[in-house]
This record gives C-alpha cells, structure tokens and sequence, in this order.
C-alpha cells in the first residue's frame, strides 16, 4: 500500500486540523463539519495529482486552449454517518463522480472493549473498472473500511482504490495495509500514536459522528 500523510509537509491543513482537535472549538458542530469538509478538500487535491488526464481543447472567446483534464471514472463511497462531511468536501472538487453510501457500526455484544462491524445499508452504482474512494474520517482498527471493502465487492472490481482519512492510528493503518493490495493508496491528514483500550485513537479528536451531528442513543 502506498501511505500518503500529508501532515509531514507543513501546510493550512494544520489549521483545519487543529481546530478539530481543539476541545472549545469543536464545540460549534457547523464549524467542525465545515474543516472536516476543507481537509476532504485539501486530500482531494493531493489524490487528484496521482489520477489520469488526457490532453483536451478548450475554446475560450479568444481561441483554444490546450489543457489536461481528469480521465477517471470516480466513484465516492463514505461510511454514514461520520463520513458526510468528508463525502461532501472530495465531492466538491470531483463533482461529476457517482456517488455510494454505507452504513458500517460498531456493535458491542458482551464485553464493552470487544466489537464486530455490522454493515446494514448499502447503497451503490457499478464499480467495474472505476476508480473507488473510500472515505472515513476516523481510521482506528480499519475494520470498518475493510468491511466497507468486502460489501462492495458485489458491485464489480474496481481498477484502482483511494482511501482517505482525516485522522488514523498506527494500528488501523497497518490493519488496512495488510487487507488492500499493494496498489492501493491511503491518503490521510494525520496519524497519532495509538489506540486506547476500547480502539478510541490517541489523542485523536472523540467521536467524529457526535461531534458532527450530535451525540446518537
């Protein structure tokens, strides 16, 4: 797997970063929607670089104007509900991609530190020969985007696959790595020293999904 942190290079993205971190400013719901949505953004562009273009012609009122464009067929997959906002900042700038959701959680049957992914809904367009993103902006044990993997499975092979993430620990990227080939391509904003004893990322952010859109019963 090829493992793209784009926290190594300073950048405005370390605002965005911090402010989602930052206990007093993560507060404000819309504001922390709004910077996971411009991280979205900002790995958006970093990936962009790595696709393919074709040369074009574009004519413009005073001639024509040579110019690459992107020539891949992209499909968005997010894991509800955390991922909306991630979802919506790549969609912003590949905003003629088709798009896919999926319902992965954690379900605790006995003991609370112990959980299986349950996937429950799946919505999803042809994914033969495209080029998949899957988005989750937590990567804690990368169970769920392993799991998210496997139920696409159904919808074709894809050519190539992205998977993007705000925020990661080591062992949810190593889990990813040892699940995805060697072609495929992390691109994440952030990867902190570890996971807790319940799989919470250390010193991670809390719960991205409350945080977003409210604490769930």
């Amino acid at each position: 797997m090829n493992i793209h942190n784009i926290s190594k290079e300073n950048s405005i993205l370390n605002t965005f970063i911090s402010e989602i971190r930052n206990t007093h400013i993560q507060k404000d719901s819309m504001r922390f929607r709004r910077n996971i949505e411009r991280i979205g953004e900002i790995l958006g562009y970093e990936m962009s670089k790595s696709l393919n273009y074709i040369a074009s012609t574009v004519e413009t009122p005073l001639g024509n104007c040579n110019i690459n464009l992107l020539n891949n067929d992209i499909v968005l997959c997010s894991i509800l509900r955390a991922g909306v906002p991630l979802h919506n900042g790549l969609l912003n700038y590949f905003d003629t991609a088709e798009n896919a959701f999926i319902s992965a959680y954690r379900h605790h049957k006995h003991n609370p530190e112990s959980f299986e992914i349950i996937v429950e809904y799946l919505a999803c367009p042809d994914l033969e020969d495209k080029t998949l993103i899957l988005a989750d902006p937590m990567l804690a044990t990368g169970q769920s985007m392993v799991a998210t993997s496997e139920a696409l499975k159904p919808f074709g092979t894809p050519k190539e696959v992205h998977l993007i993430s705000v925020i990661g620990a080591p062992e949810g990227v190593n889990f990813v790595k040892n699940n995805f080939d060697d072609k495929t391509h992390l691109w994440i904003a952030a990867i902190d020293d570890k996971l807790n004893d319940k799989g919470y990322i250390i010193p991670g952010l809390g719960d991205a999904g409350d945080l977003a859109f409210g604490e769930k019963l």
